[in-house]
């Protein structure tokens, strides 16, 4: 399922919008996820506020890259590895994109239109099938 250049530059412009609230989007997204899911809390052993700036820092690095799916990939494939060693399963994508979604929404407010949300969902959808179809159980 392909994305379009018209999507990429709404992810990456609402995503610039959100940066600068970065640490708050953070504590959106790991408040929301564990509320979604309780059971993925234990996943988490270090510091969370040290988490959610990995957090923001992957998706930037996922949303510049967005630009050269080719060289994407291998990052994500490598995500992915680490991911499965934390203890990380597929059905936890669920959970994570609807937290994300709801961060947004939350981080962006009007600006968190129909066609940002969608654009959202397609790109999350290819970054999770394709760290999904690397290395998850």
């Amino acid at each position: 399922m392909p994305i379009t250049k018209r999507q990429i530059t709404l992810v990456q412009d609402s995503f610039a919008k959100v940066e600068p609230i970065a640490e708050q989007a953070a504590d959106i997204f790991y408040s929301t996820l564990f509320k979604y899911d309780p059971n993925l809390k234990p996943l988490f052993k270090s510091d969370i506020k040290a988490q959610g700036r990995k957090l923001m820092a992957t998706l930037k690095v996922a949303t510049s890259g967005l630009n050269d799916l080719d060289a994407l990939v291998p990052v994500l494939h490598q995500l992915a590895e680490r991911h499965v060693n934390y203890g990380v399963k597929a059905a936890d994508f669920t959970p994570v994109g609807n937290a994300l979604l709801h961060t947004l929404h939350t981080g962006l407010g009007d600006a968190f239109t129909d066609e940002v949300r969608q654009a959202w969902v397609d790109v999350f959808r290819l970054i999770a099938t394709t760290m999904k179809g690397h290395s998850f159980p």
